[in-house]
């Protein structure tokens, strides 16, 4: 059997690979506790939210509702904050599976967006607050300081409701202005976030 090797060397003696860790920079960690809204604003609280990255990343770790049956949900601001309710259209769906082991698939229209100004959807299932019940994804905003283009959004995640279903989450879409996009806004359709974690991080350009 061949040995793979990097640069002529085996992979056992290798302590890093340049450049696989340094395209993504950690920026900030905000901890949810029974909070209403938790928002990542550039230029507050050490936040970067600018042209000094093309592409964000926001991972959620157990979001966590107080109120049993919601959805963890985003929004963005052109005025660093004074205002969430930014102009988009978005696609969703999901697959589900239960603990008793019923399934299904399909698109999520309720968490779709047509020209809306609401608050996206993310968990796109009733998350439930049993202690055992979360959900936890990864958000990717692309290029939001451009003031040519609208500024697209992906996110990918997982969700346990109130029934005791997994679901599978996939949300895309685009906030249809030429204005920057300055903050970025999380919080449940109804009551606070209990728990959670949330992490900005930048990357770099390849």
């Amino acid at each position: 059997m061949s040995i793979v090797t990097y640069n002529n060397r085996s992979i056992r003696n290798i302590s890093a690979i340049p450049g696989a860790a340094e395209s993504l920079t950690h920026i900030k960690t905000l901890t949810a506790s029974s909070s209403a809204t938790l928002s990542f604003v550039d230029g507050s609280s050490d936040v970067v939210l600018d042209n000094t990255y093309p592409i964000y990343l926001i991972k959620i770790f157990n979001a966590h509702p107080a109120t049993d049956g919601q959805k963890i949900t985003f929004q963005g601001s052109t005025n660093t904050g004074s205002s969430y309710g930014v102009t988009a259209t978005s696609t969703a769906f999901d697959a589900e599976h239960s603990e008793g082991d019923a399934n299904s698939f399909s698109y999520n229209s309720s968490s779709d967006l047509a020209q809306a100004t609401g608050f996206q959807p993310l968990s796109l299932n009733n998350i439930g607050n049993d202690n055992d019940q979360s959900a936890s994804g990864e958000l990717f905003l692309f290029n939001p300081s451009s003031t040519t283009f609208a500024k697209h959004f992906i996110y990918k995640g997982s969700s346990l409701n109130s029934g005791d279903y997994l679901s599978d989450d996939f949300v895309a879409g685009y906030f249809n202005t030429t204005s920057a996009i300055d903050a970025i806004q999380f919080k449940m359709e109804s009551g606070n976030i209990d728990s959670g974690t949330f992490k900005l991080y930048g990357l770099k350009d390849s």
